[in-house]
């Protein structure tokens, strides 16, 4: 489990936890709004999906307290950076805290993992919400696209 001690806007305690036999279907059915849809998997499944076959990525559960709340995804790329990828708030999970509470943990844990490192995310360009929390939480565009997203990254200090 990754625990910085975070809390949500309601005071739940935001944890990353393994995906496991207990909570991979409640994490697979985490779903983010409709309005979200472009820019995220309708369904967390998908990244799990990925996960299972793919060597780049681990699928991690988002809990606030004891309730799934989320999906979040990490890897290490071939340069050593740290990426933080598929990120999934269940739709009535939203608007309390729990994405900037998962970004700053998973951010630290992957920072303190080696050193000198960058963490990095992309996210669409239409995508302001994404962008504007990114932002505030010290990340900063690279100038890269990967795909059609924006490449960002969080420096290590």
């Amino acid at each position: 489990m990754i625990d910085s001690g975070l809390l949500d806007r309601a005071g739940r305690r935001i944890t990353l936890r393994p995906v496991d036999d207990d909570n991979w279907r409640a994490v697979a059915d985490v779903a983010p709004r409709d309005d979200q849809r472009e820019w995220v998997a309708a369904l967390a499944a998908r990244y799990l999906l990925l996960t299972e076959r793919s060597d780049v990525w681990t699928s991690l559960a988002v809990y606030a307290d004891e309730t799934v709340a989320g999906h979040v995804m990490w890897g290490v790329d071939d340069d050593g950076s740290r990426w933080i990828g598929g990120m999934v708030i269940d739709a009535p999970q939203q608007d309390r805290g729990v994405g900037r509470a998962v970004v700053r943990t998973l951010a630290g844990w992957l920072a303190d993992q080696d050193g000198g490192h960058p963490v990095r995310l992309s996210y669409h360009p239409d995508n302001a919400s994404a962008a504007r929390l990114y932002a505030s939480l010290g990340f900063v565009p690279t100038g890269v696209m990967e795909d059609d997203e924006v490449v960002a990254e969080l420096r290590p200090a």
